[in-house]
């Protein structure tokens, strides 16, 4: 018969393996966002995890934009993803070291979520 540590011990386990399952997910989907970008903005400057990129409106003619590996704003040699100049949702899955810079083309507004 199994004693009430053991009982505890599993409860325990399960528990933790359920953590780490939501962390992950968290991880994924973004536990941040920063809307409404229309330059290029520093939106994080230690290293983290880039989820998805949203083109939320375009005007005139648009140009393509860029998401950069750094965390200062004039930082553009080290391009990670090149956001389409076309509205919808991509989702990027790529980590970041040294911060994040989201720098949206002419006529372009978007989000970011990140972690």
């Amino acid at each position: 018969m199994a004693s009430l540590d053991d009982i505890l011990t599993t409860q325990k386990n399960g528990v933790q393996g359920i953590n780490g399952i939501v962390n992950g997910t968290n991880r994924l989907a973004g536990t941040n966002s920063l809307t409404g970008l229309t330059a290029a903005t520093v939106v994080k400057t230690t290293s983290g995890w880039l989820a998805t990129i949203i083109v939320t409106d375009l005007t005139g003619s648009p140009t393509v934009g860029a998401v950069y590996d750094s965390n200062n704003a004039s930082g553009t040699t080290n391009k990670i993803f090149t956001i389409p100049a076309t509205l919808g949702i991509t989702t990027i899955q790529f980590p970041f070291a040294t911060g994040l810079v989201v720098a949206p083309g002419t006529g372009m507004t978007v989000a970011v979520s990140y972690t």
